[in-house]
């Protein structure tokens, strides 16, 4: 009787020690922010201290992409670990709500033993499942004093700058939990979303920076008929009034109105006063699209930087908690962007800028400080990446692998191609497409609006400038890539993508 008496604690004493090595999680998870503006990625003006902290004590992902670049449908990818295909939710557009009730990580992460929470921007159309609490912005949200959706279903008005509000919530969250559970937490930032609306205390922070503009910033698209047809130029399709604030005198700025009048006064009184100027230049052709350019820039990176100042909030959290040393903390976009490239803004294409997104993990005791993996990294793998760092079950329908192994030298190599899905014509007229990225060539088949192949050498022309599709000398290049391509399609159950790679292009 007394050896079972003595036995026994130990064997719980085991199970609570196991229970405890279950690390907490932490995904920060913004929105359209560039890798390009980071600079843990070499940005020569963008200062984000605090993300690329995360890489100094972690790892720095150079090249991690998403499988469609799309709000939405990224955060659906990520929370099931299945392509747009499989989990149902393809593009923003056409009044298809997300069903929350499939599988997602969150729900594993539950049967585990793990409380969970998602608190700001989820922008799913549905209700989150699997999560022990959340509070959610409906839609996009508004950057300043913004509603959030209770799990009541109520909407509630929150002062503040949208940012600096999702952080409150997260920190609330973590002091109230049960302690004796591990946590995984996603914090949904609407930062950097169009229409980069700064808090008011980093306005003018890049007035100073004249940005020098992307080499192929005035790209004419010879040879890429679905580059020809898009509308997301900052030329022609950003709107000097709604995008960069230059209402005229009299004209009502809707996005004014949920500011307080500190807020309000603020913030008309630094944008009056650029709008005054650029009435007295009368710009036109390329002085008024380089203007254009600036603007932009300087407010989407004085967006980003509350957005970098909040990463490091968090992160002070973890430390002052005495909870850093058992977390897993991954910072990423939900996408890449256009910085100008191409003469660009916005998403979508499978070029590198809106494909690639930024992905910086910290895990301490699993991955070596200072870190850099140039491994291939989808937003397909954070499901599976974050049961299997909690040891729960991976369920059989995802489509990720965990990365974990590849950032903590257990697995030696990685992908050797991916593969990208984009589904979402109506909007900036991008035509639908699919494509292989391996670690040369990328190959694209546009269908829909446009009808075309692309081929691309990223050694020889990294910025995507030459289309080299049914060209002399690229034959058996392009047949081992629409070989591989067709592969990854069927691998992955892409029925509709198979039937259009099987159909000629006329």
């Amino acid at each position: 009787m007394i050896k079972r008496y003595i036995i026994l604690p130990l064997v719980l004493l085991a199970s609570l020690a196991k229970a405890q090595q279950k690390p907490n999680i932490v995904v920060i998870l913004s929105d359209d922010h560039a890798y390009q503006t980071i600079s843990a990625y070499g940005s020569r003006y963008a200062s984000t201290p605090n993300i690329d902290r995360i890489a100094k004590e972690g790892a720095i992902l150079n090249r991690a992409y998403v499988t469609n670049s799309l709000c939405g449908p990224s955060r659906a990818v990520i929370l099931t670990g299945k392509y747009s295909h499989k989990n149902g939710f393809k593009q923003n557009v056409g009044g298809v709500a997300f069903d929350a009730s499939q599988d997602n990580f969150a729900r594993e992460l539950q049967l585990a033993g793990y409380q969970t929470a998602w608190i700001g921007k989820y922008h799913l159309e549905s209700q989150p499942e699997g999560f022990s609490y959340w509070e959610i912005l409906p839609g996009q949200g508004r950057y300043y004093n913004p509603e959030f959706i209770e799990m009541n279903g109520e909407k509630v008005r929150r002062n503040g700058y949208v940012t600096n509000v999702v952080s409150d919530l997260a920190e609330s969250w973590l002091d109230k939990r049960d302690k004796t559970k591990p946590f995984c937490l996603v914090i949904g930032h609407k930062a950097t979303h169009r229409n980069w609306m700064p808090d008011t205390a980093d306005l003018g922070r890049y007035d100073k920076v004249n940005f020098p503009l992307p080499a192929n910033f005035y790209d004419d698209y010879a040879g890429r008929k679905a580059a020809q047809a898009q509308n997301m130029t900052i030329a022609q399709t950003m709107l000097v009034d709604k995008d960069l604030k230059m209402f005229p005198e009299g004209e009502k700025d809707r996005s004014l109105a949920p500011m307080n009048p500190a807020q309000r006064t603020r913030y008309k009184a630094y944008y009056d006063s650029i709008r005054a100027d650029f009435e007295s230049r009368h710009l036109t052709g390329k002085s008024l699209i380089e203007w254009k350019y600036q603007r932009y820039m300087r407010d989407y990176l004085s967006t980003a930087a509350a957005l970098d100042r909040n990463v490091g909030r968090i992160l002070d959290y973890l430390d002052q908690h005495q909870l850093s040393k058992n977390t897993l903390v991954i910072y990423m976009s939900d996408q890449g962007f256009f910085m100008g490239e191409h003469g660009w803004f916005d998403k979508r294409f499978m070029y590198e800028e809106s494909f690639r997104t930024p992905m910086l993990v910290r895990y301490p005791g699993v991955i070596k400080p200072g870190t850099a993996s140039n491994d291939f990294i989808l937003n397909l793998d954070i499901a599976p990446t974050l049961l299997d760092a909690a040891h729960a079950a991976i369920p059989a329908g995802m489509q990720g692998r965990s990365f974990l192994p590849l950032l903590s030298g257990r697995q030696a190599q990685g992908r050797d191609a991916m593969y990208y899905h984009y589904y979402e014509a109506a909007v900036h007229l991008v035509s639908p497409h699919f494509g292989i990225r391996t670690q040369r060539y990328k190959l694209i088949r546009f269908y829909e609006r446009v009808n075309s192949w692309e081929l691309f050498d990223l050694e020889k022309d990294p910025k995507e400038m030459n289309n080299l599709y049914g060209k002399k000398g690229y034959e058996e290049i392009t047949r081992n890539l629409k070989s591989q391509l067709k592969n990854l399609i069927v691998q992955y159950q892409d029925d509709e993508a198979l039937n259009i790679f099987n159909t000629p292009v006329k």
